[in-house]
């Protein structure tokens, strides 16, 4: 087992280097993001591939992506709070208020009803493999909306929208999630009860309070060490690791949402210390970011059940067609009018096609896989995951050049 894990950090290591010093050729040339990359390796890597890793040696996979992708979501959501302007959130709250409260609801019943309906399975299984594949992810959205070719094409307003709901609504998709795996192994009145009582007041509302205190706090004691002179500058960025991996133990020891929380945590913090103004930090944030992120699409392509999706036939196609274009592209073009940060028609179809599928679904699959003991859930989830990393990951550079070829030059450089 040693020598497979050494050869996985050699990988991970490797690869986290070459992407660092090929980045925008690869990306730029051949239109292929970081998440692409990382995932075709830890594929080459695989039983699959040259069979040199095998991720069931290690422990139970279901526990190892569960984990690792609780990880790579918990120091992303934090990034993306710290690179906000200040006071972002309540300034710009109402688009956000209507992706969250209304587009990932629809997102939800239009992806349940799609596996229900091209699949045929069970109702409530459906419905959880669809609130699996609801939250955004905030992972593959930051390759899109980060760099020089996003800043030189993509409005601040677009970029900025698409990171907070992909890093709020991972949190929040954490309410959709239970509420399946509720009813599938309780009785219905007491499922109910549980979702409305433990799930949402506890799990999802205390969870934004303990974020808010935790993020406030840790922003009061930097600024004290800073006035005292007894914090180095380097020493920024290992606080806020060290903030992203703390609240997600703490408050998840205390049985409520730890994902959520420390994106609550990343902007109450930010608020107070005023992260945006640190723009050195902002640079070597994104490479933290980065080294702490690409690990877990390595490992997901070290566990994908090619055999079980060959089973599934044409029918798996369709259904990965028809999420990619249904799932959340009509509801945005639905509701393009109440979004303020939407002014234009490329404005909702670049909103409403970069919906990316990822880590957030790694983590709720393996988890969900785990409660409920279903292995289609993981078979299914899996297929959405790796075709939403290709599709939107192909599809990004050339979007966002032909989104800036087809809107005028004053846009990009606007300022929210």
């Amino acid at each position: 087992m040693m020598l497979e894990i050494n050869i996985a950090l050699l990988t991970i290591g490797g690869l986290v280097i070459l992407l660092g010093l090929f980045s925008s050729l690869i990306k730029g040339r051949f239109f292929i993001s970081d998440p692409i990359v990382a995932l075709f390796v830890g594929i080459l890597i695989s039983s699959g591939g040259l069979d040199l890793v095998h991720l069931e040696h290690w422990g139970k996979p279901e526990a190892i992506l569960e984990q690792s992708a609780r990880l790579a979501i918990a120091i992303q959501v934090m990034g993306v709070a710290l690179r906000l302007p200040k006071g972002y959130l309540f300034k710009h709250w109402q688009p956000l208020a209507i992706l969250l409260g209304l587009v990932m609801p629809l997102m939800w019943l239009v992806s349940g009803l799609l596996v229900y309906l091209i699949l045929g399975l069970p109702f409530w299984v459906s419905l959880l493999i669809g609130a699996i594949i609801t939250p955004t992810d905030p992972v593959i959205a930051t390759s899109v909306v980060t760099g020089t070719i996003a800043e030189q094409n993509l409005p601040a307003r677009i970029r900025y929208t698409l990171s907070t709901e992909s890093a709020a609504n991972d949190g929040l998709g954490y309410a959709f999630v239970f509420l399946p795996i509720l009813l599938l192994t309780k009785p219905p009145g007491e499922a109910i009860f549980h979702w409305l009582t433990k799930t949402l007041i506890w799990e999802v509302g205390v969870a934004v309070i303990l974020g808010g205190v935790f993020g406030y706090i840790a922003g009061k004691l930097l600024l004290w060490s800073e006035a005292k002179k007894m914090l180095e500058k380097h020493s920024f960025l290992a606080y806020t690791v060290a903030l992203s991996i703390f609240v997600l133990a703490a408050v998840k020891l205390l049985g409520s949402d730890g994902i959520l929380a420390v994106f609550v945590s990343g902007v109450m913090f930010s608020m107070v210390v005023n992260g945006r103004d640190r723009a050195q930090e902002e640079q070597v944030q994104e490479a933290i970011d980065r080294f702490f992120t690409l690990y877990i699409f390595v490992i997901l392509g070290l566990n994908l059940p090619w055999q079980q999706w060959l089973e599934l036939g044409w029918s798996g196609l369709f259904l990965v067609g028809a999420i990619l274009l249904l799932r959340r592209l009509p509801a945005v073009l639905a509701l393009k009018n109440q979004i303020s940060s939407i002014i234009k028609w490329t404005d909702a179809l670049f909103m409403g096609w970069f919906g990316p599928i990822g880590v957030a679904a790694v983590f709720y699959a393996n988890l969900s896989v785990q409660r409920v003991g279903l292995e289609s859930i993981w078979v299914v989830s899996s297929l959405m995951i790796c075709a939403s990393i290709l599709i939107h990951g192909l599809t990004a550079v050339p979007f966002t050049k032909f989104y800036g070829k087809t809107n005028e030059p004053i846009i990009f450089y606007e300022q929210s």
